[in-house]
């Protein structure tokens, strides 16, 4: 696959990344949302063939193309995958020319310090190889902060560049994605303190790194443009945290240079007892209302 050719689709292409990287512990959520209860699977593998089964309903279908999606972030267990007999991230760029990530992270610590930072990656460097072989352009790391501390923010923002550093070393284009969570009362003081800690370490990086932020719809509209405008920042993501759709492309469409990068917000309303027909257009509404608004500014 062309990287050069990814890159500048993801750099200046209009649309939006989707999030389909949905892991053990958020699947079963996502499944019920979709009309799929616990009942239906008795094990992990027979639950992650389920999810792979609404993953490959999306991206097949008619209304999940390129003209509006730029990327995917995929699961693990999901780039291993197939879709009509062609692996997935390999299915998505060669018939859509959507760019495929990965989420690479296995969950988070707990809280300590108000935030939660990453669990270690001991199968890091392997994991990166087989993404490599399998296509992936780039990949995804999620950290949560949940209170106003300057120290915890730093502890995260440090570790997500750490890491970041090993991945940019394999060819590859990390998504730093330090959350906050949408619940807190003093949420705009965080992101000041967050915006400053990624400002220092953007400032650190060699002219020839690259990297994506993925960051939590500000209070604050453009609060995050000086990171977006950033010469080391190849493109910034949102994400909806919780908000419904049409919160999150409300917001989205205030902040400059921020495109969406969608989860719970993309499969909103979706269900396995939809007919194609219906199925098709529910996400054909879904993916054009959040193409409009990662495109309004």
């Amino acid at each position: 696959m062309d990287k050069e050719d990814m890159i500048r689709r993801i750099a200046q292409d209009p649309g939006f990344i989707a999030a389909l990287d949905q892991s053990g512990g958020s699947t079963p959520n996502t499944l019920k949302s979709y009309g799929i209860n616990e009942a239906a699977y008795t094990n992990e593998e027979e639950m992650f063939q389920k999810i792979h089964e609404m993953r490959a309903r999306i991206i097949k279908s008619p209304a999940f193309t390129g003209t509006h999606v730029l990327g995917a972030i995929l699961f693990e267990r999901t780039m291993e995958s197939q879709i009509d007999g062609i692996p997935t991230a390999r299915f998505l760029w060669e018939t859509s020319r959507i760019v495929p990530f990965l989420k690479v992270d296995k969950g988070m610590e707990d809280e300590a310090d108000g935030v939660q930072i990453l669990k270690a990656m001991p199968e890091l460097d392997s994991l990166l190889d087989r993404g490599l072989s399998n296509g992936i352009f780039g990949t995804k790391m999620r950290s949560v902060i949940k209170a106003v501390s300057e120290t915890g923010i730093s502890r995260v923002v440090d570790q997500q560049f750490e890491i970041a550093m090993e991945i940019l070393a394999k060819g590859l284009v990390p998504i730093i994605e330090p959350e906050i969570t949408i619940s807190m009362p003093d949420k705009d003081d965080a992101e000041g303190l967050l915006c400053e800690a990624i400002l220092t370490h953007l400032d650190r990086l060699d002219t020839s790194h690259k990297v994506m932020l993925k960051l939590t719809l500000p209070e604050t509209a453009n609060r995050y443009k000086v990171l977006a405008d950033h010469p080391q920042v190849l493109r910034m993501v949102a994400l909806s945290g919780g908000y419904d759709r049409a919160t999150a492309n409300a917001k989205l469409a205030q902040n400059t240079n921020m495109i969406a990068s969608f989860s719970r917000a993309l499969t909103e309303g979706l269900s396995i007892h939809q007919s194609p027909s219906d199925f098709d257009a529910l996400l054909s509404t879904a993916v054009q209302s959040i193409y409009d608004a990662s495109c309004a500014t």
